[in-house]
């Protein structure tokens, strides 16, 4: 049977990675936080009617633009982004002879579980 993922990580592999992806994550956070406020003068100004170009449409559009550049930093390594708020990620893995997801948060400091494919985060068991 074949695997729904062609990269795998193993713990150290992932392990290596996470200074990384705190920094990542982190980007993407404040370009989170930068785009909510450019959301919020957009909105004023489609409600007030005013003028829809300028710095402020630049300045989201340029955010936006970085927020696809992080992400596709983790798209390039098969890993996945499940939940931003939680710094939430899922390397695809090999345990025990199953594909399986290597799943950690950022607030954990060491890849210390994981979930079948198909297992939400209450599926996460510790090694």
């Amino acid at each position: 049977m074949g695997h729904q993922f062609a990269k795998h990580y193993t713990r150290e592999e992932a392990r290596t990675l996470l200074p990384q992806l705190r920094e990542w994550l982190a980007q993407l956070e404040a370009l989170h936080a930068s785009l909510r406020k450019h959301d919020r003068r957009v909105e004023t100004m489609l409600d007030a009617g005013t003028d829809r170009g300028g710095q402020t449409v630049n300045d989201w559009v340029r955010t936006m633009a970085d927020i696809q550049r992080v992400l596709e930093e983790f798209r390039a390594r098969a890993i996945i982004l499940e939940d931003l708020d939680r710094g939430r990620l899922n390397f695809p893995a090999i345990v025990g002879g199953r594909e399986v997801f290597l799943s950690w948060q950022k607030d954990e400091p060491d890849v210390e579980y994981w979930r079948d494919l198909d297992a939400g985060n209450a599926g996460r068991k510790p090694f």
